[in-house]
Formats: C-alpha cells, sequence, structure tokens
C-alpha cells in the first residue's frame, strides 16, 4: 500500500517537474529579477525611490485608478454580452454547441492588432459607424468612438469576452436539467427560476469568468495602446514606455511590480466577498 502511493508521488513530480522548471525560468526568476530591480536607484542602491514616486504624484494614480476602472467596466460588458451566449449554448444540441463555440473561438485565432486596426476602420471619424449614421441622418458631425475609454473598453471586450462565455457556459452545463421542473412545479417562473436558481448556480462560472477578464484586462497593452491613443494611457503602457523609450527600467519595474499587486489584491478580495457570503454553499460544493 506504501509502495503504491510512494510510486504515484514519484509519477506525479516526474510528470509536473517539466512544467515547474518552465515555469520557475521563464515567470519565477525573472519576476524575482524584476522584484529586485524595482528597489534599486539610479545608482543600483537600494531604496524605495520609485514606489514613493508613484505613490506621491497624483498622475500615476490616476492612470492606476483609470486601469482599475477600464478592467471593471470591460468585466460589466463582457458578462452583460456573455451571459445570453452562454444560456443559448446551454439550451441547445452538441452540434450547435458545437458550431457557436467555433464562431466565438474563431476570430481569436487571428492577431490581436489586426482585430484592432478593424476595430479602426469601423470606429473611426470615417469609419462604417460614423459614416452611416451620417448618411442616415442621424447625426451632424462624426462621433468619437475612438481614442478615448469607450473604444478601449470596445476592443478589449472584443479580446476577452470568449473567456467569459465559456466560463459561463461550463457552469451551466453543470446545472442538473431536474431543477427546472422542480421549479416550475414549485410555480416559479422562467424569470423567478432564473434569478433564484440558475443565476446562484452559475457564480462559479461568474467568478472565473470575471478573475480572468479583468486580469487580463488589467495587465493588456497592445488594445489601449492602439485604440486608447496618447490620449488613454494605462499602467502596462505606462511601464513599456519608462521601460523602452525612456530607458529607466527601474521605475518602470517598481510600475511593473505596483500593476501586479493591484491585481492580485482585488482579484483575491473579490474572490472572498463571494466566496464567504450568502452563497459559499455553491463553492463548497
Amino acid at each position: 500500500m506504501k509502495d503504491g502511493r510512494n510510486r504515484k508521488r514519484r509519477t506525479a513530480v516526474l510528470l509536473l517537474a517539466p512544467a515547474i522548471v518552465i515555469l520557475i525560468g521563464v515567470f519565477l526568476l525573472p519576476m524575482v529579477y524584476i522584484l529586485i530591480l524595482s528597489f534599486q536607484d539610479k545608482q543600483e542602491q537600494f531604496s524605495f525611490e520609485n514606489y514613493w514616486l508613484f505613490v506621491k504624484d497624483p498622475y500615476y494614480l490616476q492612470i492606476l485608478w483609470r486601469t482599475i476602472k477600464l478592467s471593471l467596466l470591460t468585466v460589466g460588458a463582457c458578462f452583460l454580452l456573455g451571459y445570453p451566449v452562454a444560456l443559448y449554448m446551454s439550451q441547445v444540441s452538441n452540434r450547435m454547441r458545437g458550431i457557436i463555440t467555433f464562431l466565438i473561438i474563431a476570430p481569436h485565432l487571428v492577431s490581436v492588432v489586426i482585430r484592432n486596426f478593424g476595430w479602426v476602420i469601423m470606429l473611426g471619424e470615417k469609419g462604417l459607424i460614423n459614416n452611416s449614421l451620417l448618411k442616415l441622418g442621424l447625426i451632424d458631425k462624426p462621433i468619437r468612438l475612438m481614442y478615448n475609454e469607450l473604444g478601449v473598453v470596445i476592443g478589449l471586450t472584443d479580446s476577452l469576452i470568449v473567456y467569459m462565455v465559456l466560463a459561463l457556459a461550463t457552469s451551466l452545463y453543470q446545472i442538473d436539467g431536474s431543477l427546472y421542473k422542480a421549479a416550475s412545479i414549485l410555480g416559479a417562473g422562467r424569470v423567478r427560476t432564473f434569478f433564484t436558481v440558475i443565476v446562484p448556480l452559475t457564480l462559479p462560472g461568474m467568478l472565473a469568468g470575471s478573475t480572468l477578464v479583468f486580469s487580463l484586462s488589467m495587465s493588456s497593452f497592445v488594445t489601449p495602446a492602439l485604440m486608447g491613443g496618447t490620449s488613454v494611457k494605462v499602467l502596462p503602457v505606462i511601464a513599456y514606455e519608462k521601460i523602452m523609450t525612456q530607458l529607466n527600467w527601474q521605475v518602470g519595474a517598481a510600475i511593473s511590480f505596483l500593476l501586479l499587486l493591484s491585481t492580485v489584491g482585488l482579484v483575491t478580495l473579490f474572490t472572498r466577498l463571494v466566496e464567504t457570503k450568502r452563497y459559499k454553499e455553491v463553492f463548497s460544493s
């Protein structure tokens, strides 16, 4: 019995070893190096100067708040647009479900840069949407849909909605169909069944999808840079400019680490609030 357990343990270690080595080499060691770099001044002496510069400057705090706000708006947009799709996927045949899944994933096989340029063509002042509205006489002059926060949220939603849909759909697939019948027998209509049965049981999917979308939004660089331009800067863009343009690696490293801490802290807080409150039984089941 004991030899069997040891054999299983050795097999698990051998299977996980390549992934652990790669993780340490390409993620953990570079992160440790960046952390050390963030606590150095220009003379490579230990200092809190880089973090103090961020905390005392309202410019950086404003960009941090904008990064969080855009990420939360993206989570909300992905949820509102993605939930009906996931709900429909849970109620159709396996064949139709596969087709819809392919249609959702297929656009993401194209580079995010190409897709963002597609949005530039659609949302620009002389783009398809503004030209159509002008020809229909609904507006007198082009609406600014690009190089503002709206454009960034549209681009991020397009890039990340697939994670929300798949996470929600996975939760919806696991709901026992007999619960719908039980709710109907007890007199609950479709709306009441949705809010009292379906929504609570899909909380794990909501949490997983929201966590993924929020984390990826916080660290997105290409979409905010292309859709927001120079007027909507976020922390990843500032970190890139500090490191690649100004060659100020110490401040760039401090900004990168603060971005990481903000993301992990907010996700952890949100997760604990959801899992330890009214619906904690859903997560423990």
